[in-house]
């Protein structure tokens, strides 16, 4: 197995679990995250608990048992020299705070690549599938110029199908797996780093977890792919369940929002699907409505960008308005999306008001 290989990653929520991946490989993570969280994280490491076939319960594990180095810092106390990889696992919004800002853009002058696991691609990645007009698709970020100093050739981006959030109840470093799916990246523009993710890639695949019976092999995997177009399949995904999760009333399961009436999500669900063939991505790039509803009955929980909306939000990724756009440069419409991002722009719009 391969070791040594040093990962920063911006996030410390479902960056922990791409994190206790790559620290039971035995690899080196610093997570940038805020002060008190940075702390309990030093001090106590990460637990992730994962629902493994054949074992009654989650699996529990816990960072500080295993081979690899995990530590956590503020963003402007990361000295941005000598990381291999940088994982971009925050929320999009995030990145327009000052000091995080401030150490992306010195990422960037190392030249080190950047491996997304967002729902949202960072700009730049959006420039490595051909024919899209990334000018027209700036307005969808909270604040298109953070990306700027990305080169597009050192980004790559995951369709990040892991489910994981805080574990209700429990501290901060507490991380619960809902639905223990891989992270599937595209490659990178460049061999050489292609290959970093790879050989990281296989250093997860043969890790092995004792939980006390004996070496188990845990899921949730990274898996490359050659296929630039490889991370659109979340899109119908995100767009049939995760944002139809906001309702004018209040927010809903993933679960009941793509099961309450199946044949309204598989309509949304296939146009999202058409939209990104239209694209570029092959059949075998995405994936087929009735795998995603199979799935999504497990995900009884609503997702993030509905509970960070009904938390007071004034910023979520916004998915929805970035499908939409580029809908439009295909001239293709879809009146449920139409009115599913003017109720999220009126919730935004309501938490604003609230919390100017």
């Amino acid at each position: 197995m391969q070791s040594g290989h040093r990962i920063l990653i911006f996030g410390a929520s479902y960056g922990s679990l791409l994190a206790t991946k790559l620290l039971l490989a035995g690899h080196s993570v610093k997570l940038v995250c805020l002060a008190t969280a940075a702390d309990l994280i030093n001090t106590e490491g990460v637990r992730i608990g994962l629902p493994v076939k054949g074992c009654d319960g989650l699996v529990e594990v816990d960072s500080r048992k295993l081979p690899g180095e995990l530590s956590a810092a503020v963003p402007g106390a990361v000295d941005p020299a000598g990381y291999d990889l940088a994982v971009l696992a925050m929320q999009e919004a995030q990145y327009r705070s000052p000091d995080v800002r401030a150490l992306l853009a010195a990422m960037a002058r190392a030249a080190v690549p950047f491996l997304s696991i967002m729902n949202m691609p960072p700009l730049p990645y959006l420039a490595r599938i051909p024919g899209v007009a990334v000018g027209a698709c700036r307005a969808c970020y909270a604040d298109a110029s953070v990306w700027d100093v990305l080169d597009p050739d050192l980004v790559t981006h995951c369709s990040a199908d892991p489910q994981a959030s805080r574990a209700p109840g429990q501290p901060d470093n507490s991380i619960q797996v809902r639905l223990p799916s891989n992270f599937r990246a595209a490659r990178f523009a460049s061999e050489q780093h292609t290959r970093l993710l790879r050989d990281l890639a296989a250093d997860i695949d043969a890790a092995r977890f004792d939980a006390g019976a004996g070496p188990i092999n845990l899921p949730v995997k990274l898996k490359v792919h050659d296929s630039v177009f490889l991370p659109l399949s979340k899109w119908p995904m995100l767009i049939a369940g995760n944002y139809r999760c906001v309702t004018p009333d209040g927010m809903r399961s993933i679960a009941s929002a793509v099961h309450t009436d199946l044949d309204a999500s598989r309509s949304v669900y296939d146009w999202v699907f058409r939209l990104c063939r239209s694209l570029g991505a092959g059949h075998e790039d995405l994936v087929p409505f009735e795998r995603y509803a199979t799935a999504a009955a497990a995900l009884t929980a609503p997702s993030s960008a509905a509970r960070a909306l009904f938390s007071g939000a004034s910023h979520v990724e916004r998915v929805d308005r970035l499908v939409q756009s580029l809908a439009a440069q295909r001239d293709m419409q879809l009146p449920a999306l139409d009115d599913l991002v003017t109720l999220v722009d009126a919730h935004l719009a309501a938490n604003r008001h609230s919390h100017p």
